[in-house]
């Protein structure tokens, strides 16, 4: 019979050998976290407005990646690589479920990005394109103040997730 402190030992090298073995797996499976997005281009110009918070969140992530310059005067849009434009914004607010009395019980909120990317040249690196986020929300006449709150907090989330999915997508495009 094992003593136990030898016992103690084997558990250790058994914990230490399983933990090996998973880092192993992981890297050989290719597995990395994800990281900045490397963008194809070095200068991009923009016709977001400035008011927009969809712009101003989108803005603020591309100069966070530190290798692109952001143009939004349209007289520099010849030192511009490729053309960003936002066709549009929109934010829905959908009826989804109403109660025996006809008030409302459900919504559903959508957040909608119609944008295209081209080159100076006209030529299309990204066609028209939609991006769609939604999100379900109960209501109450009852705490219409927290559900007001609720709500402006699920758009800025939708809104952050759009501008993940935008800048994905700006990286895989491939200039010509």
């Amino acid at each position: 019979m094992l003593t136990n402190p030898r016992r103690h030992w084997l558990r250790q090298v058994a914990r230490g050998g399983v933990s090996v073995a998973s880092v192993a797996v992981l890297t050989a499976c290719g597995f990395q976290l994800r990281k900045a997005p490397d963008l194809p281009f070095k200068t991009l110009y923009t016709n977001i407005a400035e008011t927009s918070p969809f712009g101003q969140l989108l803005r603020r992530n591309l100069k966070s990646l530190g290798n692109l310059e952001i143009i939004t005067d349209v007289r520099d849009i010849e030192r511009a690589d490729v053309i960003l434009e936002l066709i549009q914004e929109l934010q829905e607010k959908v009826i989804l479920s109403r109660s025996s009395t006809g008030t409302v019980r459900e919504f559903t909120l959508r957040l909608r990005v119609r944008f295209k990317l081209r080159t100076r040249n006209g030529d299309e690196l990204i066609p028209d394109s939609e991006i769609v986020q939604e999100r379900e929300i109960s209501f109450n006449e009852t705490s219409a103040l927290s559900k007001e709150s609720e709500e402006q907090l699920l758009y800025r989330d939708m809104r952050s997730d759009l501008v993940q999915q935008l800048i994905r997508r700006l990286a895989a495009a491939r200039l010509p």
